[in-house]
């Protein structure tokens, strides 16, 4: 039976994707969590390049409603903030924090999405590289594109390209461990570095929560903002309009804005750590997995002959609790489609995770051990929630 997720044209495996794939090179080291190249730039043996690209996907739709609902240009800052962190954390994933050029690439359907929204997009790249500036990540702005493509776009899609070159002693190259526990870090919450409530939604799964949480009076007004070839009844079948208020921790939270939640960064826990294991300490981080399109199953392209065991796994957010009742959608898919709380993980030994764990909440992120590796023929990823134990 096709997954809710499929039928409104996504994947949450993306296993087409990974099968049009499988013949190209998979770089210098096959495992590590971004493709890494030689140094094609100087020729270098003690070097590499990184490049990367993503984009905020299709949370791109649930800003458009929310500004032509409200007219809040503030969401378009968070979409900004999507597209970069999709690159930058999967490229701080291999120990890269440092010396990243980054380049744009925005196509509009002009005639929905005006100037305003192109402008507020660049200047909230600007104040993202100033704030992680301050945190000693260093990100320098190329420029980029910005076309108007509305034959091909039904309204906006932003993308950023990052590169970097770097030393290959200071790499992080997965090489997950039996025995190994899982350092998991939260995505709700408020970090120090961020200015209000995040609902832990990062970059994935919006297709499915957009559609599921927000009420079908949002298709008859809004046509441009889903596929008209998307069958009818999974159309934005939920309840909640977009302005409706969820209540946590004593504050009230439009539905519409908990959603939108930017992607949180990692960026200044992950300098600190790789502050904390330089040099040959370095090679005692085993894995570190950016919990991305997947979910709590990321993992599985990282791992040979393992099991991936999560059985304490942090509290389940109010955001996703909200998807579940509004969609019906079984636990098993959620896990599969969303990250259900936490988005960034290492793998260590024990020794280290309360270091880990300590630095994490320093920037008042929510960090514990939230599982362990174990030997397994063909490898596996299993999840043991209160919702049931699911197995990948």
């Amino acid at each position: 039976m096709k997954l809710k997720y499929d039928l409104r044209g996504v994947s949450a495996s993306k296993d087409e994707v990974h099968a049009a794939i499988r013949h190209l090179d998979k770089g210098l080291y096959p495992l590590a969590f971004c493709k890494i190249l030689p140094d094609v730039v100087a020729g270098s043996e003690r070097h590499c390049n990184i490049m990367h690209a993503d984009t905020a996907g299709t949370k791109t739709s649930l800003a458009y409603l929310y500004w032509r609902e409200t007219g809040d240009l503030s969401v378009w800052q968070g979409i900004a903030q999507d597209a970069l962190v999709m690159n930058l954390d999967d490229m701080a994933c291999v120990g890269c924090t440092d010396g990243i050029l980054v380049s744009s690439t925005i196509g509009r359907n002009k005639n929905l999405i005006p100037g305003e929204v192109i402008a507020t997009l660049i200047s909230a790249a600007v104040d993202f590289t100033e704030k992680m500036a301050a945190h000693g990540i260093g990100l320098h702005l190329s420029g980029g594109e910005t076309a108007d493509v509305g034959d091909i776009v039904r309204t906006i899609d932003v993308g950023y390209t990052t590169f970097a070159r770097m030393k290959r002693s200071d790499l992080i190259i997965n090489d997950i461990q039996a025995g190994d526990v899982i350092v998991g870090l939260a995505s709700y919450g408020q970090a120090t570095y961020e200015s209000e409530y995040n609902g832990g939604m990062g970059s994935n799964g919006l297709t499915g929560a957009r559609h599921d949480v927000f009420s079908k009076i949002y298709a008859e007004k809004y046509p441009d903002s889903f596929d008209p070839n998307t069958p009818a009844e999974v159309i934005y079948t939920g309840s909640k309009k977009l302005t409706d208020t969820l209540e946590i921790s004593g504050q009230k939270i439009p539905v519409g804005k908990l959603v939108l939640s930017p992607t949180r960064t990692y960026l200044p826990v992950l300098k600190r750590v790789l502050d904390e294991f330089s040099g040959r300490s370095r090679k005692r981080i085993h894995g570190l997995i950016h919990c991305t399109g997947g979910g709590q199953t990321k993992v599985r392209h990282f791992i040979k002959n393992k099991r991936v065991v999560k059985d304490n796994l942090l509290p389940l957010p109010p955001l996703f609790q909200l998807i579940q009742q509004e969609s019906g959608t079984s636990w098993r898919e959620m896990y599969q489609v969303f990250n259900m709380g936490h988005r960034l993980e290492f793998y260590v030994g024990q020794r280290d995770a309360q270091v880990l764990i300590d630095i994490a909440r320093s920037f008042g992120i929510d960090a514990q051990v939230v599982g362990y590796v174990e030997d397994m023929q063909g490898g596996q990823v299993r999840v043991e929630s209160a919702f049931g134990s699911f197995e990948y």
